[in-house]
């Protein structure tokens, strides 16, 4: 039957779905809506299911503050392509999840996406609304809710890093600073206390087999071992790095210098820790066409 370019456009409005998915929907219910809107959802959902074991290693990272909660939010939403991560779909729905987890208190994942949001009555529905249109799977990998005691320092670096930092003195300048170092230097504990023993055991283990293996005399190897270990937890502990902004100041000294205290910090970097195989542009948006079709 034939269906005119209005009932594909009134379908559209109704369902946010492709023009050319809303002509095939409605010329497959032969033009009853609510079939078709039926036929466009079952379409989404087929189009999650198989793409939802796809590796999903880009994305965005993104940070809101709420002052008036003193809360603070990180959250990290990841596609296949750093070409998807652009679209303006993909950005809409960072938006929008990162505006719910501001006005509701959600704890985990799993809470997420069984809340409603928008037109839809979970989240996961709109997540396989949008995977439909793009092509691509899409996760909501993780978020971090704080409320922050002193003074916050956030740094967003093109959408790939995101960090804060909460100070306990009142100096926006050193709290954006520190977010700053923060982002660059990926330290993953503030001081050496903070780190599990178990870590510190593993890697004194390794250089002390590393030493042995060189043939380094029994006498020197535990002050070899010794030496390496505590560089190796100054590079992973903030107080211990160098300060980018002044080499010749660790971050232990530019906090004494103004007799403050750092309370925690948060960093999330788009796909760390995730294996993926990196594809070059043109490979994205061949990808990306094939997947429209």
């Amino acid at each position: 039957m034939k269906i005119s370019a209005i009932e594909v456009k009134k379908l559209r409005a109704l369902t946010n779905a492709g023009m050319m998915d809303c002509k095939k929907a409605l010329v497959e219910s032969q033009g009853d809506f609510q079939k078709a809107i039926l036929v466009l959802k079952e379409s989404g959902q087929s189009k999650a299911d198989s793409k939802s074991g796809r590796v999903a290693a880009h994305g965005i990272v993104s940070i809101e503050i709420e002052k008036a909660q003193r809360l603070a939010l990180v959250l990290e939403i990841n596609c296949e392509t750093d070409f998807a991560a652009k679209d303006n779909q993909f950005v809409e729905f960072s938006n929008q999840i990162s505006n719910l987890l501001v006005n509701e208190k959600i704890e985990n994942i799993d809470q997420l996406m069984d809340c409603s949001i928008s037109k839809f009555e979970r989240v996961e529905d709109f997540r396989k609304s949008v995977v439909a249109k793009l092509g691509e799977n899409i996760t909501i990998r993780r978020f971090v809710r704080i409320f922050y005691q002193g003074t916050l320092g956030s740094y967003v670096h093109g959408n790939k890093i995101a960090a804060l930092v909460d100070v306990d003195i009142d100096d926006k300048n050193l709290a954006k600073d520190l977010a700053m170092h923060v982002a660059a230097s990926k330290p993953k504990y503030i001081v050496q206390t903070d780190i599990p023993k178990a870590i510190i055991d593993e890697e004194s283990r390794i250089l002390r087999s590393q030493a042995e293996q060189e043939g380094k005399p029994k006498e020197i190897i535990e002050k070899i071992v010794t030496g390496k270990l505590n560089k190796h937890l100054n590079e992973i502990t903030l107080l211990g790095q160098e300060y980018i902004k002044d080499p010749d100041l660790n971050i232990s000294q530019l906090l004494k210098k103004s007799n403050a205290t750092v309370n925690l910090f948060v960093r999330y970097e788009v796909g760390e820790g995730i294996e993926h195989q990196d594809k070059n542009f043109a490979d994205e948006v061949k990808e990306q066409v094939e997947a429209s079709k």
